[in-house]
């Protein structure tokens, strides 16, 4: 284990939208990534050539506690899942597999390496449909499908590991709406399909969709579309760090990630239209199931215990950053597939 506060630092999924502005921020921070992705839904051009990278898959065990040894590694951010709610509910063994036992082929692996600290990247999708916002993460957790169960399985997973296991530490981050892209427009995100709102829109705005559907302008809401709170993915980056240097043996520590406010698809649409300075194609649709009217986060407690406090807060603000990468990469990364 290093004792100068710069670890080595095993990323999966660093070659993903998050995980690869997750490697940035630490090199930036000084500490080691080392990065792990099967490149199914990642992209190789997104992790710095100067970056020790291993094309493997959680499933292999043996291969991932090797890694761990030869790369001295002290602490694992596990970023690597399938996280689409729809695809999910159809395919269900698909993710558990992927999700779950591939979080617990990772566990095994550094159990065998002798690494003891974990960051999760998990999700507020543990909650379900909260009765109350905002959302504190004292609020049960009911998943209410697939990809819920699978990240909150892990929760527990991890929670029975640290309880046996006194030096193994562990914290799970429960993102809300993660958005935007590297300042500099250098990093991005590339989804295929691209199912997240802000940059369906901006890939509009580009003429790569006709058009986009509000699901929904009937809710209880200002203005009758759902409300959402939307985390800069760097704020999010941010946060990973401060987790990983907060190490607690014989804990699991839980943590929201959002701004503590929401704001509605037709607030995200007029933001997106003021940024790229024209009109979004678009049209209304039914709500779709399962769509809650209001989610918002109280991260709170991340902010009292770690001292986090996310930079960007302003929807107009998240906006301008992910388009900057759109603008620069109208197709996405080089060598996309598709």
């Amino acid at each position: 284990m290093n004792t100068d506060k710069h670890f080595n630092v095993l990323v999966t999924g660093g070659a993903g939208y998050i995980g690869s502005h997750a490697v940035r921020q630490l090199r930036a921070a000084g500490h080691r990534p080392v990065v792990v992705d099967n490149l199914f839904r990642g992209h190789r051009e997104a992790v710095p050539d100067d970056v020790p990278f291993h094309p493997a898959d959680m499933a292999e065990t043996d291969r991932l506690a090797a890694i761990l040894d030869e790369h001295r590694i002290d602490c694992v951010m596990h970023f690597a899942a399938l996280t689409y709610v729809g695809e999910s509910v159809a395919e269900p063994l698909r993710y558990y597999e992927n999700n779950t036992a591939g979080a617990i082929s990772m566990l095994r692996a550094m159990a065998a390496a002798g690494v003891k600290r974990f960051v999760f990247s998990s999700t507020a999708a543990v909650y379900g449909e909260p009765e109350e916002v905002p959302i504190t993460e004292a609020c049960p957790q009911r998943p209410i499908n697939p990809y819920g169960h699978s990240k909150w399985m892990v929760e527990r997973v991890l929670r029975d590991l640290a309880a046996a296991d006194p030096e193994f530490g562990g914290v799970a981050l429960r993102y809300f709406n993660v958005a935007g892209c590297a300042a500099d427009g250098s990093l991005g995100e590339d989804h295929e399909p691209e199912t997240h709102l802000i940059p369906a829109i901006l890939q509009a705005a580009l003429g790569r969709r006709e058009r986009l559907t509000i699901f929904g302008d009937d809710y209880p809401t200002p203005d009758g579309t759902c409300i959402r709170d939307y985390i800069h993915v760097e704020d999010l980056c941010d946060a990973h760090i401060l987790a990983m240097d907060a190490f607690a043996p014989g804990s699991l520590r839980e943590y929201n990630l959002g701004i503590g406010r929401g704001y509605s698809v037709r607030e995200v649409f007029d933001a997106a239209a003021k940024v790229v300075g024209r009109e979004i194609p678009v049209e209304m649709g039914p709500r779709r199931p399962g769509d809650p009217a209001v989610l918002y986060a109280d991260s709170s407690k991340i902010q009292r215990e770690l001292g986090w406090t996310p930079r960007y807060l302003d929807i107009e603000a998240i906006i301008e950053t992910a388009w900057r990468w759109f603008e620069m990469h109208p197709v996405g990364y080089v060598g996309r597939r598709g």
